[in-house]
């Protein structure tokens, strides 16, 4: 990675959307042989939102994004790129476009993402090199996933992590600096731990040709490499990025993770020794919302008054792929 030494970077603004069905745990062991008790224990999810059939995640992206937008202070057309991190589009030539127009974002380009639950640090890096070249001034990044949509519901190792939601941030152009380093890794040998993997059909056409008809197998997890994975590498990808930005652990305000287990996100801290009170956590009410959950869970800290302008956060996203980054920034301009 090489630093850009032009624009700088600032998070100006941030929202979130969910949708406003609930699934608690114990609504869940009616569904599946499970429990409060065992999920909880587990994974530290006490219930999760559920989009209904008519949610489309254009809808959760717009209303995230507009919370974003209201609170940087601009307009629609004043934004010039945006990209939409998700794994499960309205439509797989793209949904961005479509939350550009529901935006009425007239300037801007806007193209998806996909990058799985790394989407978010992936999109927010990418966002800035586009304001760091001069390219754009003004890039609206969203994280939205609705995988309820490809969960196995009979399957109680993953039917239990996965939420809906969207979250989204404004990122401009700004003097200093406030993305101070990243650090983005793929292993594409591990691609198995975790997939939602498509699953064609035989379409005979001539007796020459057979075509294969598009279908998706739900979402394979498995949960003992993952969170191998994940407790090894995220917090050497948080000390790379650390190192890059001159930068030390105690320097650190605020740890920002993937909320994928709570177990993890324990597991890391205690690793980097980070103490708890610095640890953002949200997913006993949320679940894991794929690339929603960095940006979610910002949010909801930002309003709450818990993370305050200028306070450095170490966010790091790590999933599917496998794929696993991490950013360094400071919060507002």
């Amino acid at each position: 990675m090489v630093q850009q030494s032009g624009t700088g970077v600032a998070l100006t603004g941030c929202g979130s959307a969910i949708p406003a069905q609930v699934l608690s745990n114990h609504d869940l062991s009616q569904v599946v042989d499970t429990s409060d008790e065992w999920i909880a224990d587990r994974t530290g999810i006490r219930q999760r939102r559920l989009a209904d059939p008519t949610t489309s995640l254009s809808q959760l992206a717009v209303t995230a994004a507009q919370s974003a937008i209201t609170m940087a202070g601009i307009q629609p057309i004043d934004i010039d790129l945006i990209i939409l991190a998700t794994s499960s589009p309205d439509d797989l030539f793209g949904t961005a476009a479509k939350v550009q127009a529901e935006l009425g974002a007239t300037r801007a380009a806007a193209f998806d993402l996909t990058a799985a639950c790394s989407g978010f640090v992936f999109g927010l890096v990418n966002a800035a090199q586009f304001i760091r070249t001069g390219a754009y001034e003004t890039v609206l990044l969203i994280g939205a996933d609705m995988l309820s949509r490809w969960v196995d519901w009979d399957d109680r190792r993953t039917c239990v992590l996965f939420g809906d939601g969207a979250g989204a941030v404004v990122l401009q152009a700004n003097e200093p600096d406030r993305l101070l380093g990243f650090e983005l890794r793929s292993d594409g040998s591990l691609n198995r731990s975790l997939t939602l993997s498509a699953q064609p059909q035989p379409k005979v056409l001539t007796a020459d040709v057979i075509a294969a008809q598009g279908s998706y197998q739900p979402i394979v997890m498995d949960g003992r490499e993952v969170y191998r994975f994940a407790v090894q590498r995220v917090p050497e990808v948080i000390e790379k990025a650390l190192h890059r930005a001159g930068y030390s652990i105690g320097q650190v305000d605020w740890l920002l993770l993937h909320q994928a287990n709570q177990r993890i996100l324990d597991a890391i801290a205690q690793r980097l020794k980070i103490p708890t009170e610095k640890v953002i956590s949200n997913l006993a009410n949320y679940g894991n919302t794929s690339a929603a959950s960095i940006p979610l869970a910002l949010d909801e800290a930002v309003r709450q008054g818990k993370i305050r302008p200028g306070d450095t956060i170490a966010a790091s996203g790590f999933g599917a792929g496998l794929s696993w980054g991490a950013t360094l920034f400071q919060w507002g301009r």
